[in-house]
């Protein structure tokens, strides 16, 4: 049983963290509010600081917003950094700026310890059934020290590179998700303007080469008009900002991921930007005045 910290204790990373203290290891905990009572008692303990945490564990995981929070919990005051010791390993499985994390992995490689970038996809849905996918990025040793730990957390766990890969794949899948949701929104707000049942629609759809995970959850979402959030729309508006500020520097033209964050910061402006990535479809509905089905 390994020694292991967790910061960040959201709605994602409070059941990663779970599925560690539930496997046996002993566990230190530090998020921003209090610590979730659930988590607490038998091996895991609630630290003061960031800092407290790197002192303790041998391993130190975080899941955090974005990019400047990450800065903050590993190099600001009582961060990570301070309380780190030669050998120790940071992995972060936030998702932010792949050039960022090269920056900060050579800055916890210059106190002597490791750092791996481990992205996930798949939601508050993914985060409670360990089925995650996560996209590593950081040297071969490293991953497979940490892999078994990754196994408790995810199923489809790929070391993609080197540190920044793996967040250069999660902004790739952010691309991909929001192009689909985009897609099923306005197929069916298509079909519901046209006069088909959209429920029956997205059932024939299922069968074809149409049929997507995407289709499959969130086209049901929004039908059944369940927008609670499983991804925040804001936090897939960071994502595909760290997309078209890549493609800036890299001089690609993203058209369509553009597009897709437009129709996000329509969402945003009407507030909603804590709803589920799949309400993205109302801003289409504002457009079209008219909504894919009734609540």
């Amino acid at each position: 049983m390994s020694k292991l910290g967790f910061i960040g204790l959201g709605i994602m990373g409070a059941p990663m963290a779970g599925h560690m203290i539930k496997a046996g290891h002993e566990v230190f905990l530090n998020t921003r509010r209090n610590v979730p009572a659930d988590l607490l008692g038998g091996k895991s303990t609630a630290c003061a600081s960031a800092r407290e945490v790197a002192e303790q564990a041998d391993i130190i995981f975080l899941m955090l917003p974005d990019t400047p929070d990450v800065a903050a919990v590993l190099f600001g005051k009582n961060g990570v950094a301070e309380g780190l010791s030669q050998g120790k390993i940071v992995v972060d499985m936030s998702s932010i700026s792949p050039m960022e994390t090269k920056a900060f992995a050579q800055k916890i490689n210059a106190l002597g310890c490791d750092y791996l970038d481990a992205p996930v996809s798949g939601g508050e849905v993914g985060a409670k059934a360990a089925s995650l996918t996560i996209m590593v990025g950081g040297p071969q040793a490293v991953f497979e020290r940490v892999k078994p730990l990754f196994e408790l957390m995810g199923k489809n766990i790929t070391l993609v590179g080197g540190n920044g890969d793996g967040q250069t794949c999660k902004v790739a899948n952010q691309i991909i998700v929001a192009l689909n949701i985009a897609a099923v929104g306005e197929a069916l707000l298509f079909a519901s303007k046209a006069g088909a049942d959209p429920a029956k629609v997205r059932q024939a759809l299922m069968g074809g080469f149409a049929a997507s995970r995407i289709l499959e959850v969130h086209g049901e979402r929004m039908i059944k008009r369940t927008f609670n959030p499983g991804f925040r729309i804001g936090l897939h508006q960071k994502d595909l900002s760290l997309a078209l500020d890549g493609a800036r520097a890299l001089g690609v033209a993203l058209p369509q991921t553009a597009g897709a964050a437009q129709l996000m910061q329509v969402c945003s402006a009407n507030g909603m930007q804590d709803l589920d990535h799949s309400a993205l479809v109302r801003a289409l509905e504002l457009m079209a005045a008219h909504e894919v089905a009734k609540a």
